[in-house]
């Protein structure tokens, strides 16, 4: 009998990478997407996708009922750490109660496995390199809801004995991400603003330093954990090793494009001024090379051939703003 799972956010960027993968292992994959930052285009045509939000759990219940999924794999979540100060309900909501309710739907329904990905910014400022071990201490309400979540999914496991892999991924670009934007995914935002002529927006200094990650390097292993025994019930970072700052990025992105524009700086927001993780643990469980991850050069050449065929993708603003005191005004623009 074929292996049945559930993607969340499969429409997304990274769900829809992971959608490819599981389909490569034979899975027959059901898709939930809402659509609101992914596209139906994405999604391989080998999955089911089901148009509808996490946040509707009547729609969870009867999701379950009719498939007797494997594995869940939860990668639904409005992702814009910088804006979810702004938009504290929306984020609670989505990105923890959404959870909680496929939690739930896990346990009812005997799922092996519950994949899900977390984000480094569980971890909060001044804690370098970050890694799983480390007591986290999250800044902003979107690394909260993460953390939350990842503290349920371990009682939930010593209650009820629903196993469980999580991944906190971090800055991770390529095919498939929403050029349009403009609260999240720095990459994005900047090829987006390259085809418009535009220049590239860099909060502060731009002297903030990231490590980042090409996706075709990380959804292979989010995809794959589930058969690996020893990567149950455990925490892992993954992603790129190196270091660079936003102004390094932004020249190498115009490399890439083999576009270039001057440099927009705006005033510094509330945001973590250097973030980059330890990854010995996933290197280790999952036999992980460093030569098995691209350059980031390699990487963004992939995403910019992508992207110059995508075309300009029209930013769009939030329109659900709940506290407008300290909103950066680029987010305001039209």
């Amino acid at each position: 009998m074929a292996v049945k799972s559930l993607v969340t956010g499969g429409a997304g960027f990274i769900g829809a990478h992971v959608t490819n993968e599981l389909i490569k292992l034979r899975h027959t994959v059901v898709v939930l997407d809402d659509l609101s930052g992914g596209f139906e285009e994405n999604v391989n045509p080998k999955a089911k996708l089901v148009v509808g939000s996490v946040t509707d759990h009547v729609l969870l219940e009867k999701l379950f009922a009719e498939n007797q999924f494997d594995y869940v794999y939860h990668l639904a979540a409005y992702a814009a750490e910088g804006l979810s100060h702004f938009i504290k309900r929306f984020n609670y909501t989505n990105n923890l109660i959404g959870s909680v309710n496929l939690i739930n739907e896990s346990v009812k329904h005997k799922v092996k496995c519950f994949v899900f990905t977390s984000s480094i910014a569980v971890y909060g400022a001044n804690q370098l390199p970050m890694r799983e071990d480390m007591i986290p201490l999250p800044e902003d309400p979107y690394g909260i809801a993460k953390f939350a979540v990842e503290q349920d999914l371990k009682v939930t496991h010593e209650m009820f004995g629903l196993n469980y892999v999580i991944f906190r991924p971090h800055n991770v670009y390529g095919e498939y991400q929403n050029l349009g934007d403009r609260y999240r995914n720095v990459v994005g935002i900047f090829m987006n603003q390259l085809m418009q002529g535009k220049p590239l927006t860099v909060f502060g200094d731009g002297d903030q330093s990231r490590a980042f990650s090409y996706i075709g390097d990380v959804a292979p292993y989010i995809a794959n954990c589930v058969n690996i025994p020893e990567a149950y019930n455990q925490v892992f970072n993954i992603g790129g090793d190196n270091t660079y700052s936003v102004n390094q990025l932004a020249h190498a992105v115009m490399d890439a494009m083999d576009i270039k524009m001057d440099l927009r700086h705006l005033p510094p927001r509330n945001e973590v001024m250097h973030a980059y993780s330890d990854h010995e643990r996933a290197k280790e469980v999952f036999k992980i090379k460093d030569e098995d991850f691209c350059s980031l050069d390699e990487g963004l050449k992939q995403m910019a051939d992508w992207a110059k065929k995508t075309g300009i993708n029209k930013s769009q603003r939030f329109k659900n703003i709940e506290i407008f005191e300290k909103l950066p005004a680029v987010w305001l623009e039209d």
